[in-house]
């Protein structure tokens, strides 16, 4: 008899979907921050594409331990029951689609979730919440949150005292990357705020209960410009991901 090391935690992590050009084919794609960031956190990331059919969706819910919901560009608000805008820059129907269905059974199952910058709001979207479709418009008084010419941009964010992220990151303030241009308006049912900038905008949230780990940054602490305390957020959530396994296995002499 001898013993195996408990397998790394499996870590699902959504792509983004790129419909047809004249230059390439229709495709999916992930920036590498995000599995990097799994790997060194001491998970095993596996890629989930869009394939926006409920039955292979769940199938792969049900061989992960946690899911990391990633960035990208705008969802339709029209769906949402908001009235489409010039700053929108809507996301393939295909990637919604499928996020859609995703975020539906992560929540249903209490599947433990990080979900960053478009991931968070559509995290907030899918348990109720509304968002601001374009925060210069929807709220004046908001700081710049992007860069309009792509150069790093950074801000504060103020850590909410007896918060999951508050305890993370040792509490107080941080300085974060920041390249998004809406923001949640009202939260969803079951969350609270983690995370404020200055301004009010809402940076981070999380479940209201300690039992589920769900959390929605609106910074990227996967990208190379993320602090090297963000390293301490992936390795609280692949920990939590950890399920009780056997320690000792039978193993043929």
């Amino acid at each position: 008899m001898a013993a195996k090391e408990n397998p790394r935690p499996l870590i699902g992590i959504n792509t983004d979907y790129f419909n047809a050009s004249k230059t390439y084919s229709a495709h999916a794609r992930v920036n590498t921050g995000y599995f990097d960031a799994v790997v060194a956190a001491g998970g095993l990331p596996i890629l989930m594409p869009p394939l926006g059919r409920e039955a292979e969706i769940n199938a792969l819910l049900d061989k992960v331990d946690g899911v990391i919901l990633t960035g990208g560009q705008d969802m339709d608000p029209r769906r949402n029951g908001q009235a489409m805008t010039n700053s929108i820059q809507l996301m393939a129907e295909r990637r919604e689609n499928s996020d859609r269905i995703m975020i539906r059974r992560i929540i249903e199952k209490q599947i433990p979730v990080m979900a960053i910058g478009l991931g968070m709001q559509q995290l907030n979207v899918m348990m109720g919440g509304t968002l601001h479709l374009h925060l210069p418009v929807d709220f004046p008084k908001a700081l710049p949150h992007f860069d309009p010419t792509g150069a790093v941009h950074r801000h504060i964010v103020m850590l909410e005292p007896d918060t999951r992220i508050d305890e993370i990151y040792g509490g107080g303030e941080l300085r974060v990357n920041s390249r998004h241009h809406q923001a949640i308006n009202t939260l969803g049912k079951g969350l609270r705020i983690g995370a404020k900038s200055p301004d009010g905008v809402i940076e981070a949230i999380e479940w209201e209960e300690n039992e589920w780990f769900c959390m929605g940054l609106q910074w990227h602490p996967e990208a190379d410009t993320a602090s090297a305390l963000d390293m301490q957020l992936f390795e609280c959530f692949v920990q939590a991901t950890t399920r009780e396994v056997p320690r000792l296995q039978l193993v043929a002499a």
